[in-house]
């Protein structure tokens, strides 16, 4: 049973995106002219935590970072602390720079990144997690730091705390992350890169082969596909003028984590995230976007009534 306060932790990758808006992509070798510009918090788990506060959940970051001479990863603690998320959590460490990704949108809302990783934040560690696990209703991780989430999510599963997978990055059937989650969302990216095949339904029942888990993938603005008792449903997403799509997974999959960690059973859950991740797709800024929950609860009402209508 959940909390009447839940604590989401969110696991993985924090990024600092510099995010530019132009009319078109440039050519190689050539110049766009940028119309906005943006430094926000971005990375799978670091954007999952800040949609987790915006709609009024608690949310703790856990994840590597770089030293506290390093201008990106004090901006990035700066931002978490600005929205409300918990970041004491976060191993910083030394000699290393945060991850800095430069992030193209273009007036279809879609987007260019170029994201750099040093090699001391993927060799990170943790030490002792079960402490992290306290007080905790749900995990959502990413599949960026695979070593370093696992033993959190292999400690929440021990206490029982559901552990949602964001596989976003394509993996092996193999990987252990996969046995300790309880709740597995794919991007149409990460599944694929998991089944070879361009057929998102055979792809998710090929997926059950090696999971447990619930299982879902979701496909930008097409309906997103979930198994229940084996059969593929499929759940249209509203539809939106979408002006920006980056972040709009992570906030997906920070919005689903947070409606778990609420007691919703995972189809509301995927309702309750493809109207938060719509929402945002509205707005220019990547995790800037993201809502708050009284017009995502608006809109999940209303995407409700249009289906009954249909």
């Amino acid at each position: 049973m959940s909390s009447p306060d839940p604590v989401v932790l969110c696991t993985g990758i924090a990024v600092q995106d510099l995010i530019f808006r132009v009319e078109t992509f440039p050519p190689p070798g050539g110049k766009s002219r940028a119309s906005a510009y943006l430094a926000v918090n971005g990375g799978c788990a670091g954007n999952a935590a800040i949609a987790v506060a915006r709609l009024g959940g608690k949310a703790r970051y856990v994840g590597p970072l770089g030293g506290v001479q390093d201008p990106a990863s004090e901006a990035i603690v700066m931002q978490f602390a600005r929205e409300g998320v918990d970041a004491s959590g976060v191993l910083r460490i030394e000699g290393a720079v945060a991850p800095v990704s430069a992030i193209l949108v273009d007036a279809a809302g879609e987007r260019m990144i170029a994201t750099r990783v040093e090699p001391q934040l993927d060799a990170a560690r943790l030490t002792d997690p079960a402490p992290l696990i306290d007080g905790v209703a749900a995990v959502l991780a990413d599949n960026r730091y695979g070593p370093f989430v696992l033993p959190l999510c292999r400690a929440a599963r021990e206490r029982g705390v559901p552990v949602v997978l964001d596989a976003d990055r394509p993996r092996d059937a193999a990987d252990p992350l996969f046995a300790s989650a309880s709740h597995v969302v794919f991007s149409r990216e990460g599944l694929r890169g998991l089944v070879a095949t361009d057929d998102l339904a055979v792809a998710l029942r090929e997926a059950a082969r090696h999971s447990d888990a619930f299982l879902a993938v979701t496909d930008g603005g097409n309906d997103i596909l979930w198994l229940r008792n084996g059969a593929v449903e499929r759940m249209p997403v509203p539809k939106v003028d979408a002006i920006d799509t980056l972040a709009a997974g992570d906030v997906f999959h920070g919005a689903f984590a947070l409606a778990i960690a609420e007691g919703r059973d995972a189809e509301a859950a995927l309702r309750f995230a493809a109207a938060t991740a719509s929402i945002k797709c509205t707005r220019f800024g990547g995790v800037a976007g993201a809502p708050g929950r009284t017009e995502v609860e608006a809109l999940v009402s209303a995407t409700k009534g249009s289906e009954r209508c249909a």
